[in-house]
């Protein structure tokens, strides 16, 4: 540039513009997504069920309606109170039934998915032992690009009605 104070003029402005649009984007997100929530997804039926032996992990089946416009992908899940937790599906290997982590579980528009006994759950490791029958958890699943859906599930006894 042939003249110096347009040269300073221009960076003295460029952070403010930068700024700007940081603010833009702050502001695109929606209520919904600012609250702990995907727009569009509805958890139904949501429980913990407690281990029968103290110690072992237990299990949330829950009900996950899509009733946005896109597909979304859900890979891992957290539960206050808890050491871990992990999406695990239920599968037929070599003529049994074998249970492990699951690769992410696709939500599609207008679809619903459930997470059930034999089937889909959260496996939940190293239950805190304030987390008892009659109480609460948080779960927040975590779908791709880190978007993040918080709902409550009650805790249930090991027997229980399922």
């Amino acid at each position: 540039m042939k003249n110096p104070i347009i040269a300073v003029a221009l960076l003295a402005v460029s952070p403010l513009v930068l700024t700007a649009c940081e603010s833009a984007e702050e502001t695109t997100s929606t209520p919904a997504e600012e609250e702990g929530r995907i727009a569009g997804i509805e958890i139904t039926n949501a429980r913990l069920v407690l281990p029968p032996v103290s110690g072992n992990p237990a299990a949330i089946y829950f009900d996950i309606a899509n009733n946005g416009d896109r597909t979304l992908a859900f890979r891992n899940a957290e539960v206050t109170g808890s050491g871990k937790a992990e999406v695990h599906d239920t599968i037929m290997e070599d003529g049994k039934m074998v249970m492990g982590e699951a690769p992410p579980i696709l939500v599609e528009s207008g679809s619903t998915v459930q997470f059930a006994p034999g089937g889909k759950h959260v496996m939940v490791f190293d239950l805190g032992r304030d987390v008892s029958e009659g109480s609460t958890v948080e779960v927040t699943l975590i779908a791709a690009g880190n978007k993040r859906h918080s709902f409550d599930a009650a805790v249930q006894a090991a027997g229980d009605a399922r």
